[in-house]
């Protein structure tokens, strides 16, 4: 989907072959190193034509392959979460400079690595909405609080499961604003059939929001989330208090944001039980408690979201700029 969002965004699209090879077993190691191979031979095709004076990278294994080839060119390295991945250790090696998203992640990297907090950056035009302009272009009412339920991009079928069990029970305490994903739609429609006229009028879901993403953002009261990457950036920025349900299977990076953000008061994190565990408790009881807690409770949900608030660090992509300039200019 990745191709997608940029080439929605009008920006050229190129993609490289690449593959993990932490955690893979050992019949998909050699299948994956070949894939890695490929891709740097693919990279340099790319480097010759394209000629870049600064390279930009966030990650992931596809970006091994760009690195390699690419060693004597000016590169910034920017780390989304809070603890880097195996790949985003490995291309430090290759960084002129790193941008965090917080003073936590230092630790994480060599003393002798040039690192600066930016934040997280966030997109353009997320701050264009007021609250009360949120709430009537989501078709909101203004007096009554709103709970902001997603998964990501692709949803999150454990969380928008835990919200259907407690649909009615939810909106008798905050209208919902709810994005889906596409997977799950069909249950969110077949779901939406069995509330009552006035349940149904509390309830506005969505598979995916684009450009109205920053109306749900400044509309809500209290999210219900993952704790990917953006939740450290966007939050923040509209001082969203949130419930936090890291993704139990990818590895301990969402946890450890969660961790982040609760440590600093800004979130209440649930951690979803794995499926073996004996003394699980249903997420979607969790959910219902605590979300009902915290509305009870203005005084916390207050500060809660004046926690949020100070993490917040709006210039995060006029820096990461600036400091992809400078190198630039290191490059001419």
């Amino acid at each position: 989907m990745e191709a997608a969002l940029v080439q929605r965004a009008g920006i050229p699209f190129e993609a490289i072959p690449a593959a993990g090879v932490h955690g893979v077993g050992l019949k998909q190691l050699p299948r994956n190193l070949w894939r890695l191979l490929r891709g740097y031979f693919a990279a340099r095709r790319i480097l010759r034509r394209f000629k870049p004076e600064v390279l930009f990278f966030t990650g992931g294994y596809v970006a091994v392959p760009m690195a390699l080839a690419a060693r004597r060119i000016p590169t910034l390295l920017y780390v989304p979460d809070i603890e880097p991945g195996l790949a985003l250790k490995a291309l430090a090696h290759f960084a002129d400079c790193i941008a965090l998203s917080a003073e936590a992640s230092r630790k994480y990297f060599s003393r002798r690595a040039q690192t600066v907090v930016t934040g997280y950056p966030t997109r353009v035009g997320l701050l264009d909405w007021t609250k009360e302009q949120a709430r009537q272009n989501l078709g909101l009412e203004d007096d009554h609080p709103v709970l902001l339920v997603f998964g990501g991009s692709k949803g999150a079928r454990s969380l928008n499961n835990a919200l259907l069990e407690n649909l009615p029970a939810l909106l008798e305490l905050a209208q919902v604003v709810h994005l889906s994903g596409e997977l799950d739609w069909p249950n969110v429609e077949a779901a939406r059939k069995n509330l009552s006229k006035r349940q149904a009028a509390r309830y506005h879901a969505f598979p995916y929001l684009h450009e109205e993403m920053g109306s749900a953002l400044a509309a809500a009261d209290l999210a219900i989330a993952r704790a990917g990457a953006s939740t450290l950036g966007e939050f923040p920025l509209f001082g969203l208090p949130a419930i936090l349900v890291p993704y139990p299977h990818a590895w301990r990076y969402q946890k450890v944001n969660a961790d982040y953000l609760a440590e600093h008061g800004a979130a209440v994190m649930i951690e979803e039980a794995q499926s073996w565990s004996r003394n699980r408790r249903p997420l979607s009881k969790k959910l219902i408690a605590t979300v009902s807690d915290l509305l009870k409770n203005p005084e916390k949900l207050g500060s809660m979201r004046a926690a949020m608030g100070r993490l917040s660090r709006p210039q995060a992509a006029a820096d990461i700029a600036r400091h992809l300039s400078d190198l630039a200019g290191r490059r001419r």
